[in-house]
Order: C-alpha cells, then structure tokens, then sequence
C-alpha cells in the first residue's frame, strides 16, 4: 500500500475535522456489546444544555478522552458515554430572559406552552457544547447519547423517586432551605456560592436593666420575627435569666430566654437571638425547645410582619430598622464594614434568603452510610487516596437532602393529591385517579443527573448495556463536587443496583489556575477560552499544555507560552516522522533480533522497553504529567535529538545496517505514535496512517514491554557517547564556533566502545580528521577520553577573548560582593535563612564561573 506523502509543515486545522469525522464515521468509538471483551466505561459528567465548552471542561475531557483511547487500544470493549444534563435552573433562566425581551413571562404562557417553549430552545440552541467536545477530539459514543430529561431517562427518574417513596426514604415536611427570591425557587447547596461581603454587625440590648441582654446580627430585620434568646447552660452570666423572658425591640413581644448547647459562649456577646422561620441553626434550636416559627418576609424577600416594615425589601428593611433601634436606644454597638460569609444563588448571582418552606426531602441516612461503606470495604477507591477523608467527612455527616424545586422546567414530582387529602406517589407505568391534582414542583437536577452511570444504560430495564458496562471503571471529575455529585451517584448507584457501587475508581482531579496558581475568574483577566486556543495552537496542543501539568487531586497551571510549546512539540514530532518517512522507515511484522543490531539500535529500543513500562505505571495512578512529561523527553531529547541522528549515519553508511536501521526508525516511530495517541489524537492519527499506511492509529494495539530487548549495557554506552558529545558541543559553542562550522581534531577515546563510534562522533560534531600539519590550539579531557581541537583561523581569537574577559569580571565581581556579605557579621546575624541561602548559593555561581571562564581563556589560541 502506497502511504500518503505528508506536507512539510503540520496545519491542526487540515486535519483535525476530517480525522474526527472519519472516527465517528467508521464507528471507532462505538463499542459491541455482544463482544467477549472485558469492558472498560466511563460516563461523561453532563455538561449542562446551556453550557460552553471552557478550561475545567477540556482538562476534564482530556483526561477522559485519554483513558478510553488507551483501554481501546489495548483491546477493552470500551464505551465512554456522552449526554446533557437539563440544568433546571440555568435552563428556565435563559428562556426566561428570551421571552422578557419579547415583553413576556412564563406566567403569560402557562406550564405547558413555557415547557413546549424550552423544549424548542433546547433543539434550536441547546447542546453547543456537544460540537464543541469533537473540536477537542472526545472519542464518545454519539450512538448512545443521552438526555437528563429524555424518555428513558424520565423513567428512571419516576421508578427510583417512586421506590424511595415507598421505602419511606422520600418524605414532605418543613424545613430550612436555601431560597433564591429572584429564581423563587429553592436551591441544593451546590446552587450557592459564597463569597466574603462587607456589611454591618449591630449588637441589640432586648429588655431592661438588669434582666436585659445584648445580641448581635449582621441581619438586623430578621429580629421581628425571633422567638428567643439562646445562651450556654453552662455560661454563668446568664444563668439568672434562663427561663424569663426579654422584650423583642420595636414589636412589644416576649420571648424566652433559653439554654442551649448550641451557642457558643465564647463568640460575640455569648447570646444569639433564634429566628426559626429564617436561619437553618435557629431552626433546630426552636425544634429543641418548642418555639414558634415566625415568618416575616414573602418569597421575593419582602417584609410581611405587621408594622411600620412591611412590604420594604429585606435591603431596604434592614437599615430602617437599625435606624429605629438606634431611635429607640437599643444600639449598643455598630461595626462597620464588616467581612462576613453571604451565600449567593450561581445563576443570579442573588444573595440567598434562609427561609422555612415545605419541601420534599431524601433521607439520606441509609443511603450515605451504605456510600461510606463501599469505599471503606474496597468496592470503590477514591484515587489520590489522601481525599477520601474529604468523602467521609461528607457522607458521615451529610443533612437530609432538599429535592423540590419551584420551577416548570425539570422533572416534575409525581406525587399527587386527592380531594380529601390523599397523597399518592405514581409509577411510570400507572395512572393517578380522576379528581387528584399533581404536585407543582420539579426535582433537583442532582436527583436526575445521580442515576447517570446506570440510567444512560437503559435501567430500571436489565439491558445488554446495563449488564455489560456497570458498574464503571473509572469517574473522572474534579475534587470541588466530589461532595455533590460523585456522593449522590454513590448512593443511588448501590440502592438501585443491589449493592454495586456505580464505579470502581474515582480519579479526582484539581481546578485549572494560571500560570502563578491564580484562580481563573473573568474580573483577573486571566481565564483562558480553550475554543480560542483550539483555533490558534490545535487541539492536541491545548490537551497537551493541559495534560502536562495534571496530577491526581492537583490544581492544573498553564499558560499561553506552555501552549506555544505544545504546538512547537507537535511540529517536532511531525517533522521527525518526515524524516523517518523520506529516509525509507520500515514498519515490518517483526524486529530483528537484538546480535543483529547496532549498539545505537538496541539503545533506543531499550529506551523504548522503560518508556513503556513508566507509561503503564504512571496511567495506572492517574498521572498524566508523568506520562507527559516522560513521552515528551523521551520523544524529543532521545528520538529526535539523538537517535535521529544517529540513524542518519548508519543508513548513509548502507547495506544491510542501513536496512536494520530502517526497521528498528519505523518500530520506534510507530511505538511512539502510539504511546502519544491518547494525549495528541490528530497529529499521531496523521502521523502513524501516514506512517504504517494501517486505517487508524485509533485501533491499533497499545505498545507492550518488549523484555529481550531490553539492554543496560547499550544504555551506559550510548550514554558515554552522549557526555562525550554534549561536552564538546559545550566547548565549541563556549569558544564561538558555529554549529555547522568544521574543525580538525585528534580524539584519543578512552574506550573500545567509545572507539568503536569515531565516525559517529565526528560526524555529529563536525570534526574533521588531523592533518599531518595538524597543530592543536585546545586540549581538554572528557572522562578517560581526550579531545584536541584546532581553532586557528575557526574564530575571531581577540573578540571571543574581549568577551571573555568582561564576562570574568562579572564573575569576579559577583563573588567579592557575595563574599563581603558572608563575611559581614550584622548581615549573617539578621538576614532570613533563605536570603543567606540565596546569597551563597550565587557566591558558589560566581566560583564556578570564573573557574570556567578561566579555563576557556587558557584554552584560546595565541593572537
């Protein structure tokens, strides 16, 4: 088969979409389930309907993309599934701003029409994240795509909602939650961002004289509705008023004094005043003590307490009562501004009102127990290890979990209620009775998007899908939900699934930062769009510059000039593999055998046998800057740098090395090509078609460690060449000779290996044989081997040593102006041990330097 020939440049954009295209096309990524074939899975976290394809997302995919081309090609039956979630709140917010500019509200629509309206949102705009993901070269399974809200989905949802409603695991009661007044919904803690805002405490004497007592606040409107004051049972200063009662300021009322071993005594005054309706800790404490729960403002956050507040905003009652206490004496202090942690809704970016509300919880008692206790007994690992602690913190502790929504757009709760007060949870298959009403709220997005891993295979039914690819290998996500999300899959997984934990793996990951470890946010103007660097650097480069810095639970740094340095790395690698083409690199069925090879031949196949070995190792933990960093050394420094050269000589030498040579360019190439695959997909799949003229790199099998191959003795002696060589190179380069410049020389190698190498060595560092005239101007030792040089003539003598010279006085300076310090006793006694490290550290610099300079300047020519 005739290989195509390959442009002398590699262009992303001439490959990328094509090579995508052709993957999907011939069904690469689509596996066979009635294969015998061990199988490998990973499901893709879905992004949500109306996100973009941003940094966290391609160092995600990356990593993902990476694992499963690999399990393919090393012949798993390997399925990575795609999908959406429908992102309730994110998506019925962006219809919602569509429709204000057309004057409109949901409300004018009605349910259904706003519902039909989403819906066409969704086909029309919806899911630009999904081409988004084939720019970065996700290997997904498009024929098994799925939709948090589409009919399979749907069901699941229904059968496990109604079968923790029967287990009495599903329950509707009263209870604090998260309350956004803009979306007037409630919210999953994960909905809420909190952030350090400034605003005021203002500390309120309640009651008289001796029988009063001082609260402090930064909410001061949410005093009309308390219903005690709590302190310590054990804090003596309040022990006579424990069990009287303080008049609440401004509204006549009396309440409580109580004890409870909730209050700190320590903080603050060491009293709090206790808001049921409206603080979750308040709450808990009126449970304990039997208090009234008082509500004093409405959904959207307006005061409805009787008196000169009502129908203010919350902002605009806060002031106007503190203005009232102050009018009315009751300020004992203000301190303003004041840093405190606010809680605000992450889709619009709304402070979040606490608010007692009736919502439909889980019970997730039982269920977080079994959790803990899959990755206590070994079912599940957590991988880095050190962050299951993280994990158990979380399920060990975790609150019964709000799954109601006040939204239309969402799964809707499929309890209904009939005319005398029946309540009645329906199946997917059943139909509720005539007269009954169904409940008005949808599901949490969690509750949908934690039955991902079987759900997306066709559960509750038993499918082949099902029965073949669950539990998963692996998770991929990052560290900052692994409370959220990866705990509410763990606790569905093995409910539905008689115990089977949903993964067998969760490979933690860290957030993307800029290259100084800042976090990436609009307002630092560092955040770096992958779409942008995709179009400017390739796709292989952004998953490289990525995958470079990612290890297992670490935060991920990169940089624009690192991503530069990727498409530099793929342009090596390209014009390598052109040279290896041009020079008639053979990939043959088998090797020759290592006696018939040259020492440079059975180098780099060992090299290539360790390689493989470290790469296997390094997948094994996850470590994708290891695997990175030892493909990118070994590819660069030792293949291109070194072997390829060596290779030049021994084909232009001909015969029967040359065909060898050839052979074992083309083995190691392809090997190559093989171990980046995962990482670069596009430029290997040019590459390696190119290459071997085989359909795809994408199904070839993965490289294996070739033990007899392996040779420690080539090593050390290519290893010898290479100090030798890189010494000399060093030398030339110190005394101004141009790369491409020949001179005369007398090598007097130390070894009968090294020996056995002249030609290459003169070959590569452009060193002529001596003349019988030949007179050296440089002699100087590498090893036990001797290098004599002649100059003459090769450089400008007087202005390489002008140079010299001013750089020896440099030297010379820098090591009497360290010296002076260290020998300066004030300095040494109050300088910081890292300011006298630094110090010494460039006093030991300078010595060097001017030992170097010195012996340069010895070894110029007269003149």
């Amino acid at each position: 088969m005739t290989t195509p020939e390959l442009p002398t440049q590699y262009a992303p954009a001439d490959v990328e979409t094509q090579s995508y295209e052709r993957w999907v096309a011939e069904g690469y990524f689509t596996p066979d389930v009635g294969s015998g074939r061990e199988a490998y899975t990973i499901v893709l976290p879905p992004p949500n309907v109306t996100g973009v394809l941003h940094i966290g997302h391609a160092l995600d995919h990356s990593i993902q993309d990476a694992l499963t081309r690999r399990a393919r090609m090393r012949g798993f039956e390997t399925l990575w599934l795609p999908g959406m979630d429908h992102a309730g709140i994110a998506t019925q917010n962006v219809v919602e701003r569509e429709l204000a500019k057309e004057g409109l509200s949901r409300h004018d629509l009605g349910r259904e029409a706003f519902v039909e309206r989403v819906w066409q949102w969704k086909e029309e705009s919806g899911g630009r994240i999904l081409g988004q993901m084939a720019k970065i070269g996700d290997g997904v399974d498009w024929s098994r795509q799925r939709f948090t809200m589409d009919e399979g989905l749907s069901r699941a949802v229904q059968t496990i909602f109604k079968r923790l409603f029967d287990d009495g695991l599903i329950y509707r009661a009263e209870r604090i939650i998260n309350w956004c007044p803009r979306c007037l919904t409630a919210l999953s803690d994960i909905e809420v961002d909190h952030s350090e805002d400034e605003g005021e405490l203002v500390s309120i004497r309640y009651g008289e004289g001796e029988a009063s007592i001082v609260v402090a606040t930064t909410r001061a409107e949410t005093m009309l509705g308390d219903t005690a004051v709590a302190v310590h049972p054990a804090d003596e200063r309040y022990a006579h008023l424990i069990g009287t009662s303080v008049e609440v300021p401004l509204t006549g009322r009396l309440i409580p004094v109580v004890a409870d071993d909730h209050v700190d005594p320590a903080f603050g005054t060491g009293a709090v005043k206790v808001t049921p309706a409206h603080d979750p800790n308040d709450f808990e404490i009126g449970r304990r003590h039997g208090l009234p729960s008082l509500t004093i403002m409405d959904e959207r956050g307006v005061i409805t307490a009787h008196g000169p507040f009502q129908g203010l905003d919350r902002f605009e009652a806060r002031p106007a009562v503190v203005a009232a206490l102050r009018a009315d004496g009751r300020i004992v202090a203000e301190k303003r501004p004041y840093l405190h942690s606010v809680g605000h809704c992450s889709r619009c970016k709304t402070v979040v009102e606490p608010r007692l509300s009736l919502q439909w919880f889980v019970n997730v008692q039982p269920l977080a127990k079994a959790a803990g206790d899959a990755v206590r007994d070994g079912r599940t690992r957590i991988h880095p290890p050190e962050l299951a602690k993280r994990y158990f913190d979380w399920v060990d502790d975790m609150h019964d979990w709000c799954i109601s929504r006040q939204l239309w757009w969402g799964h809707r709760i499929p309890v209904w209620y009939g005319p005398e007060g029946e309540v009645l949870c329906v199946g997917p298959d059943e139909e509720p009775p005539p007269g009954y009403v169904q409940d008005p709220d949808v599901l949490d997005t969690w509750f949908s998007s934690g039955l991902w891993p079987f759900s997306t295979l066709g559960w509750p039914e038993r499918t082949a899908e099902l029965e073949r690819f669950y539990p998963t290998t692996v998770l991929v996500t990052g560290y900052d939900i692994l409370f959220f999300w990866v705990a509410r899959m763990m606790m569905f997984g093995l409910y539905a699934m008689d115990g089977t934990p949903p993964f067998e793996t969760v490979a933690l990951h860290g957030v993307v930062r800029d290259q100084t470890g800042k976090k990436m946010s609009k307002s630092s103007g560092n955040v770096v769009d992958p779409l942008d660097w995709i179009s400017r650097y390739g796709a292989d480069a952004t998953r490289f510059t990525l995958l470079r810095s990612a290890g297992p639970g670490s935060d991920v740094a990169i940089s624009e000039d690192w991503a530069a340095g990727s498409r530099n790395f793929c342009n090596k690698i390209w014009n390598a593999t052109r040279f290896a083409l041009m020079n008639g690199a053979t990939v043959a069925a088998a090797l020759p055998g290592p006696g018939d090879l040259t020492v440079a031949d059975r180098w780099i196949l060992s090299r290539l046998q360790a390689v493989v070995g470290a790469v296997d190792a390094a997948y094994d933990d996850f470590e994708f800057a290891k695997i990175s960093d030892q493909l990118y050394h070994f590819a660069w420094d030792e293949v291109c740098d070194w072997y390829v050269e060596l290779a030049k000589i021994q084909i232009a030498s001909g015969g029967e090395v040359a065909d060898r040579t050839r052979v074992v360019l083309g083995h190691v190439f392809d090997a190559l090509l093989r171990l980046l695959h995962p990482l670069v997909p596009f430029v290997t799949e040019e590459l390696w078609r190119a290459l071997t003229g085989g359909p795809s790199v994408t199904v070839a099998p993965w490289p294996v460690v070739e033990g007899e191959y392996a040779d420690r003795g080539a090593e050390e002696e290519i290893l010898s060449l290479q100090e030798l060589i890189t010494e000399v190179r060093r030398f030339r380069s110190d005394q101004g000779l141009k790369p491409g410049q020949r001179v005369a020389a007398r090598l007097t190698l130390g070894t009968t290996a090294l020996a056995a190498h002249e030609t290459a060595i003169r070959a590569l560092l452009r060193l002529d044989d001596p003349a019988e005239s030949f007179a050296a101007t440089a002699r100087f030792a590498v090893g036990s081997s001797v290098v004599e040089i002649d100059t003459a003539g090769a450089i400008d003598v007087a202005a390489e040593r002008r140079r010299m010279d001013k750089d020896l006085a440099a030297a010379r300076k820098d090591a009497a102006q360290s010296a002076a310090k260290l020998a300066n006793e004030q300095f040494m006694s109050k300088a910081p041990d890292d300011v006298v490290v630094k110090v010494r550290a460039r006093a030991a610099q300078a010595d060097a330097d001017i030992a170097r300079l010195e012996a340069q300047l010895a070894a110029l020519p007269a003149g």
